[in-house]
């Protein structure tokens, strides 16, 4: 099993701890706000195991049907959780609305709170692993749920400082007024989560940085060539495609065009992790005069 399987695997464990601590504390108080953040715990056990099905199916190797590989179905698990977080942003806003026009004060709020804080830091501490080892093993799927963890920690963090005052003030509104606010953060987070994956299913080229980064790269060791155009780029899960065309001398040999080949590969796959590249070799008179001038 790889490491982004282990991560999966230990998100849908850690959620379902989290999730069981939090209604714990909605259970004790009878608090719409920590009513919300237990939802939102739900959605993550669910979220969690829709990761793990797809970081599964990513590592399946290319076949005839698939000849790329399956890394982009990591993007239709991220869709997937900025949906149920969508989702469970209204039915909290639900909660809220008629939680509104009937305040109560919270039962055992001193108890509550306290569980739902230890909830929080164990979700803190497994969104910082998350994130950090997503973006080592370039896991868009792990990436996402690490994030939606992070943004659970904040909303929880604006519950507890909130419901604090609810015993001192008396101000029962307060309880659902800050699950709609944990609501309409939720919907944000949902959205950016969303358009980010959809960004990858669309191909989206590499930033620019990395980009200026290849063309270095590709006019500093394709001596011998004349010049390089048609760059294209665009990622698929923790893969990035790199294609171009390069234009070497008429005369030049089959083996030489292929030795230059070969040491651009090089170089781009030390820059740029788990590059997949495809050079498409043509003569001199196919030279466009732009694009990337070998140095």
């Amino acid at each position: 099993m790889s490491r982004i399987q282990k991560l999966a695997i230990g998100s849908i464990f850690i959620g379902a701890l989290v999730f069981a601590l939090k209604y714990a504390a909605y259970y004790l108080t009878g608090s719409i706000a920590l009513y919300s953040d237990a939802l939102e715990s739900i959605i993550n056990v669910v979220t969690a195991v829709a990761a793990f099905m797809a970081v599964r199916l990513s590592a399946a190797p290319a076949d005839a049907n698939h000849p790329y590989g399956h890394h982009k179905v990591e993007y239709f698990s991220a869709v997937l959780e900025g949906v149920l977080i969508i989702v469970a942003a209204l039915m909290i806003l639900r909660e809220a609305y008629f939680g509104f026009f009937t305040p109560k004060m919270l039962d055992a709020p001193g108890m509550g709170l306290a569980i739902n804080a230890a909830a929080s830091v164990i979700n803190g501490i497994w969104s910082w692993m998350l994130i950090s080892q997503g973006r080592r093993l370039r896991s868009p799927a792990i990436i996402a749920d690490g994030r939606h963890l992070l943004t659970d920690v904040f909303t929880s963090a604006g519950v507890l400082v909130g419901l604090v005052f609810i015993p001192v003030t008396g101000w029962a509104w307060l309880d659902p007024v800050l699950a709609a606010f944990v609501a309409i953060n939720i919907l944000w987070s949902g959205w950016g989560l969303i358009k980010e994956s959809i960004g990858g299913l669309m191909d989206e080229a590499l930033p620019e940085a990395t980009l200026s980064r290849v063309r270095e790269i590709i006019s500093g060791n394709a001596q011998g060539a004349i010049e390089a155009h048609d760059l294209r780029t665009r990622h698929a899960g923790k893969m990035t495609f790199i294609d171009f065309h390069l234009v070497v001398p008429g005369a030049m040999s089959v083996t030489d065009a292929h030795d230059i080949c070969d040491r651009l590969e090089r170089a781009l796959k030390d820059e740029v992790e788990d590059a997949l590249i495809t050079i498409h070799v043509e003569p001199d008179n196919k030279a466009k005069h732009a694009g990337i001038v070998v140095l």
